[in-house]
Protein backbone atom coordinates (compact mmCIF):
# COMPACT_ATOMS: atom_id res chain seq x y z
CA UNK A 1 0.00 0.00 0.00
CA UNK A 2 1.02 3.19 -0.48
CA UNK A 3 2.43 5.00 2.17
CA UNK A 4 0.16 8.31 1.12
CA UNK A 5 -2.78 7.19 0.72
CA UNK A 6 -3.34 5.41 4.73
CA UNK A 7 -5.97 7.28 6.54
CA UNK A 8 -3.71 6.53 10.15
CA UNK A 9 -2.86 9.46 11.84
CA UNK A 10 0.49 7.95 12.91
CA UNK A 11 3.90 9.46 11.32
CA UNK A 12 5.41 8.80 8.44
CA UNK A 13 8.71 6.53 9.18
CA UNK A 14 11.57 6.65 6.93
CA UNK A 15 14.64 5.28 7.84
CA UNK A 16 17.42 5.92 5.78
CA UNK A 17 20.92 3.85 5.61
CA UNK A 18 23.80 3.98 4.22
CA UNK A 19 27.95 4.00 4.64
CA UNK A 20 29.84 7.25 5.41
CA UNK A 21 30.45 9.69 2.72
CA UNK A 22 27.61 8.71 0.95
CA UNK A 23 25.42 11.64 1.82
CA UNK A 24 22.80 9.89 4.10
CA UNK A 25 23.08 12.63 6.80
CA UNK A 26 22.29 15.04 4.11
CA UNK A 27 19.33 13.28 2.54
CA UNK A 28 17.65 12.94 5.81
CA UNK A 29 17.73 16.99 6.07
CA UNK A 30 16.39 17.67 2.40
CA UNK A 31 13.35 15.07 3.44
CA UNK A 32 12.97 16.93 6.49
CA UNK A 33 12.81 20.06 5.59
CA UNK A 34 10.69 19.41 2.82
CA UNK A 35 8.18 17.93 5.16
CA UNK A 36 8.85 21.02 7.50
CA UNK A 37 8.15 23.31 4.84
CA UNK A 38 4.76 21.50 4.56
CA UNK A 39 3.65 22.31 8.06
CA UNK A 40 4.45 18.82 9.18
CA UNK A 41 6.23 18.17 12.50
CA UNK A 42 9.29 16.06 11.49
CA UNK A 43 11.34 14.21 14.31
CA UNK A 44 15.26 12.97 13.37
CA UNK A 45 18.21 10.98 14.53
CA UNK A 46 20.82 9.60 13.70
CA UNK A 47 22.87 6.24 14.92
CA UNK A 48 26.30 5.45 14.09
CA UNK A 49 29.23 5.33 12.37
CA UNK A 50 28.63 9.00 10.45
CA UNK A 51 32.33 10.49 12.01
CA UNK A 52 33.84 7.51 10.40
CA UNK A 53 33.90 7.33 6.84
CA UNK A 54 32.94 3.93 5.26
CA UNK A 55 31.02 3.30 8.69
CA UNK A 56 27.62 2.50 9.12
CA UNK A 57 24.93 5.45 9.00
CA UNK A 58 21.44 4.84 9.91
CA UNK A 59 18.54 8.47 9.99
CA UNK A 60 15.71 8.30 11.64
CA UNK A 61 12.68 10.48 10.61
CA UNK A 62 9.64 10.61 11.26
CA UNK A 63 7.27 12.94 9.88
CA UNK A 64 3.56 13.69 11.02
CA UNK A 65 1.76 13.75 14.29
CA UNK A 66 2.11 11.07 17.09
CA UNK A 67 5.64 10.59 17.39
CA UNK A 68 7.21 10.98 20.53
CA UNK A 69 10.27 9.35 20.37
CA UNK A 70 12.58 10.26 16.90
CA UNK A 71 14.03 6.93 16.71
CA UNK A 72 12.01 4.28 14.83
CA UNK A 73 11.04 1.23 16.40
CA UNK A 74 11.71 -2.15 14.92
CA UNK A 75 8.98 -3.12 12.61
CA UNK A 76 7.20 0.19 12.07
CA UNK A 77 8.98 1.78 9.21
CA UNK A 78 6.91 2.87 6.45
CA UNK A 79 10.30 3.43 3.70
CA UNK A 80 13.63 2.50 3.45
CA UNK A 81 16.19 4.00 1.54
CA UNK A 82 19.14 2.50 1.28
CA UNK A 83 22.25 3.55 -0.41
CA UNK A 84 23.83 0.03 -1.04
CA UNK A 85 22.07 -3.22 -0.64
CA UNK A 86 23.80 -5.04 2.24
CA UNK A 87 23.00 -2.21 4.46
CA UNK A 88 19.26 -2.25 3.25
CA UNK A 89 19.29 -6.04 4.28
CA UNK A 90 20.95 -5.06 7.70
CA UNK A 91 18.28 -2.91 8.73
CA UNK A 92 15.53 -5.15 6.72
CA UNK A 93 13.85 -5.62 10.59
CA UNK A 94 12.88 -2.14 10.90
CA UNK A 95 10.53 -2.53 8.08
CA UNK A 96 6.66 -2.56 8.96
CA UNK A 97 5.04 -5.22 7.23
CA UNK A 98 3.24 -2.89 4.34
CA UNK A 99 6.62 -0.56 4.41
CA UNK A 100 8.07 -0.39 1.33
CA UNK A 101 12.07 -0.48 0.96
CA UNK A 102 14.13 1.68 -2.16
CA UNK A 103 17.74 0.30 -2.66
CA UNK A 104 21.19 0.49 -5.11
CA UNK A 105 21.58 -2.90 -6.43
CA UNK A 106 25.26 -2.43 -5.22
CA UNK A 107 27.03 -3.78 -1.92
CA UNK A 108 30.32 -1.71 -0.81
CA UNK A 109 32.22 -5.09 -0.01
CA UNK A 110 35.06 -4.77 2.78
CA UNK A 111 38.77 -4.95 1.92
CA UNK A 112 39.33 -8.26 -0.57
CA UNK A 113 40.59 -11.02 1.67
CA UNK A 114 38.46 -10.00 4.81
CA UNK A 115 36.35 -12.57 6.14
CA UNK A 116 33.02 -10.45 5.25
CA UNK A 117 33.88 -10.26 1.57
CA UNK A 118 32.12 -13.25 0.25
CA UNK A 119 29.29 -12.38 2.15
CA UNK A 120 28.62 -9.14 -0.03
CA UNK A 121 27.52 -10.75 -3.11
CA UNK A 122 24.85 -7.85 -4.37
CA UNK A 123 22.66 -10.55 -6.42
CA UNK A 124 22.39 -12.77 -3.52
CA UNK A 125 21.22 -10.07 -1.51
CA UNK A 126 18.88 -8.62 -4.37
CA UNK A 127 17.65 -11.93 -4.74
CA UNK A 128 16.49 -12.65 -0.64
CA UNK A 129 15.05 -9.22 -0.91
CA UNK A 130 12.92 -9.50 -3.58
CA UNK A 131 11.61 -12.61 -2.56
CA UNK A 132 10.68 -11.49 1.15
CA UNK A 133 9.82 -8.04 0.12
CA UNK A 134 8.56 -8.90 -3.24
CA UNK A 135 6.67 -5.71 -4.71
CA UNK A 136 7.34 -3.70 -1.90
CA UNK A 137 11.02 -3.28 -3.62
CA UNK A 138 12.38 -1.22 -5.56
CA UNK A 139 15.32 -1.44 -6.90
CA UNK A 140 17.57 1.29 -8.32
CA UNK A 141 20.36 -0.07 -11.01
CA UNK A 142 23.90 1.68 -10.13
CA UNK A 143 25.21 1.73 -13.35
CA UNK A 144 21.77 3.45 -14.89
CA UNK A 145 21.88 5.93 -11.90
CA UNK A 146 25.65 6.99 -12.99
CA UNK A 147 24.57 7.29 -16.58
CA UNK A 148 21.88 9.19 -16.01
CA UNK A 149 23.52 11.23 -13.23
CA UNK A 150 27.08 11.64 -13.90
CA UNK A 151 28.19 11.70 -10.85
CA UNK A 152 27.85 8.91 -7.82
CA UNK A 153 28.43 12.38 -5.48
CA UNK A 154 24.42 13.10 -6.98
CA UNK A 155 23.27 9.18 -5.61
CA UNK A 156 21.41 10.42 -2.72
CA UNK A 157 19.48 13.17 -4.36
CA UNK A 158 18.69 10.94 -6.97
CA UNK A 159 16.97 8.47 -4.90
CA UNK A 160 15.30 11.20 -3.14
CA UNK A 161 13.82 11.79 -6.65
CA UNK A 162 13.10 8.34 -7.04
CA UNK A 163 11.00 8.02 -3.84
CA UNK A 164 8.89 10.86 -4.77
CA UNK A 165 8.54 9.51 -8.21
CA UNK A 166 7.09 6.17 -6.21
CA UNK A 167 4.63 8.55 -3.94
CA UNK A 168 6.43 7.26 -0.90
CA UNK A 169 7.26 11.06 0.14
CA UNK A 170 4.82 13.56 1.42
CA UNK A 171 5.98 15.92 -1.28
CA UNK A 172 6.37 17.05 -4.73
CA UNK A 173 9.68 17.14 -6.72
CA UNK A 174 8.99 20.80 -7.20
CA UNK A 175 9.13 21.42 -3.62
CA UNK A 176 12.19 19.13 -3.06
CA UNK A 177 14.07 21.38 -5.68
CA UNK A 178 13.14 24.05 -3.67
CA UNK A 179 14.84 22.99 -0.66
CA UNK A 180 17.92 21.42 -2.74
CA UNK A 181 18.18 25.54 -3.77
CA UNK A 182 18.68 26.54 -0.69
CA UNK A 183 21.05 23.74 0.79
CA UNK A 184 23.48 22.95 -2.25
CA UNK A 185 26.24 24.86 -3.28
CA UNK A 186 25.93 27.10 -6.02
CA UNK A 187 28.17 25.08 -8.34
CA UNK A 188 26.74 21.36 -7.29
CA UNK A 189 23.32 22.91 -7.88
CA UNK A 190 22.79 21.88 -11.42
CA UNK A 191 24.04 18.23 -11.18
CA UNK A 192 21.90 18.21 -7.85
CA UNK A 193 19.18 19.18 -10.07
CA UNK A 194 19.21 17.02 -12.79
CA UNK A 195 19.31 13.93 -10.36
CA UNK A 196 16.30 14.86 -8.90
CA UNK A 197 14.51 14.78 -11.97
CA UNK A 198 16.03 11.92 -13.59
CA UNK A 199 13.85 9.29 -11.78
Amino acid sequence: MNVLQSPDPSPLNCLITGVGGQGTVLLSRLIGEAAIRKGMDVRGSETIGMAQRGGSVVSHLRIGPGSFSPLIPAGKADLIIAFECAEALRVLPFLAPAGNMLTLDRALAPAAGSPQETAYNSKKIIAYLKNVLSKRLTVISWEKLLKRCGSPKVSNVALLGAAISKGFLPFSVDEAAAVLKTRIPPQYLDMNIKALFSA
